[in-house]
Parts: structure tokens; sequence; C-alpha cells
């Protein structure tokens, strides 16, 4: 029987005794490793990799692209935002414009925010009802086992978690810092209100897949980045890659 993961009980800190010179020391060298990775990955041709960041507002999650990926090759990169819907995509089932983003063999794809959003944001405002919301899900698990058994996409979801507090303090920088400035949203305050009724609606996005997520302590960032560092590194270290020959 799989063990349901209740967020209130994984702390949103580095583990104790973890030193933040060290660990990002052991970071960088992390960082170096996923370039080459995915250098080898691009080069192969015969994988592909989808890198799923979702979290709260001010969970960091430009920030861990920016560390995370800042040795791999943007030619063997696409990062997707997905914001709210345009009229298009309201048009389309609410994958479509999902399924477009998804990685091609070769490539590694960033999801910044995430096919989840369809079942957190609009189930946490009820613009859809529990039975859709069940429906969506069972629609994203057969969609990523989709891409993982057709495509050989190797799936690495990261919940970010934050606390309530650090995220407070995240939203008052993008307030008072003037280089931060362009991150404030008002409209992330308000979302901030509906904390605890996101905390359930992650936790059973979290419950209910098929593949398993990763939960990323992120109040401290210097061990957010070394986190997924490691979890994707240690992922692709067990892929069967080889790089090419020269042909002749």
């Amino acid at each position: 029987m799989v063990t349901k993961i209740k967020l209130a009980d994984i702390p949103t800190t580095a583990p104790k005794g973890w030193d933040e010179d060290d660990t990002e020391k052991k970071t960088k060298k992390l960082v170096k490793e996923l370039g080459d990775l995915q250098q080898l990955l691009h080069a192969e041709a015969k994988h592909s990799v989808l890198v799923v960041l979702q979290g709260m507002d001010g969970s960091g999650k430009d920030g861990a692209v920016h560390k995370v990926f800042d040795a791999c090759r943007i030619t063997g990169l696409t990062l997707t935002a997905f914001k709210k819907p345009t009229e298009e995509e309201f048009a389309h089932d609410f994958l479509w414009r999902v399924h477009k983003a998804a990685p091609e063999k070769g490539m590694i794809a960033i999801f910044n925010r995430s096919h989840y959003e369809d079942i957190l944001i609009q189930r946490v405002h009820g613009w859809i009802d529990e039975k859709r919301v069940e429906q969506r899900m069972n629609a994203i698990n057969a969609f990523e086992e989709l891409l993982a058994f057709d495509n050989n996409t190797h799936i690495f979801k990261f919940y970010l978690h934050i606390s309530k507090d650090e995220q407070e303090k995240q939203l008052l920088e993008r307030m008072a810092e003037p280089d931060k400035h362009w991150k404030h949203n008002p409209g992330d305050w308000k979302e901030r209100e509906h904390w605890d009724k996101y905390m359930q609606c992650y936790e059973d996005a979290i419950n209910k897949s098929s593949i398993p997520w990763h939960i990323c302590p992120v109040d401290d960032r210097w061990y957010r980045d070394y986190f997924i560092a490691k979890t994707l590194v240690d992922g692709l270290s067990k892929v069967p890659m080889v790089m090419p020959p020269l042909e002749t």
C-alpha cells in the first residue's frame, strides 16, 4: 500500500546539519554533470525529458531554472510558462496547449507551472466541479504515461514546497526591491488567501499521480537547487545513452 503524502509533515527547509557553502559546491558539480548528460541526450536523440516545476507563488520556479540548467545548451532546452489560457486555448481541451510543448527526442522541456494548473486554480475557485477534476486527473495520468512509453520521455515532477511565512517574505521582497518589482502581481496576495485549499488540492494531485512527484523544500534556495540538480543527475545517469559514433 502506497503511503499518502501529507505536505504538512514534510519540512520546507534544508535537512538539519547541511552546510550552505558545502552544498553550493556540490550543486556546482551537479550542474556541470547535468550539462554533460544533456549534451549526451541531445546528441543521441533517443530519449526526451520533461521537467515539471509546480508550486505556490514565490516558490522559486524561475530561480530554479536559472540555477539548475545553467550548464545546459540552450539548443537542447525548451521552457514553457503556462499562464491563463488564451481564447484559442480555451476553445480546445485542456491538454491541447500542453501536448504541443511536450519534448521531442533529444530535448529537455521545462514546464514552469503545467497541466496541473487545470486541477489546481480552477478547482480552488470552484470553476470546475469534482467530477471534472477526477476526469482531468485521469487524463493527466494517461497523458504522462503516453509520453513515457511512446516517446521515451523521462518525467521529473517537482513540487516546490514553500512555507506560508516564507511565501509572505518573498512576496514582500517583490514590492520592496526595485529589481524585483517586475515580479509583483497583486493577484498573488488574493491567491494566498486560499492557501489551505491550495494545499489540499496539491496533496490530492500528488497522491493521485501515477508518476511520482519529488517534494522539494525551497525555503532555503541553496538546498532547492541542490535537490533538483541531484534528482535530475541521479535519474538521467540511469538512462542508457551513448554518444553516436563518427559517421564515415
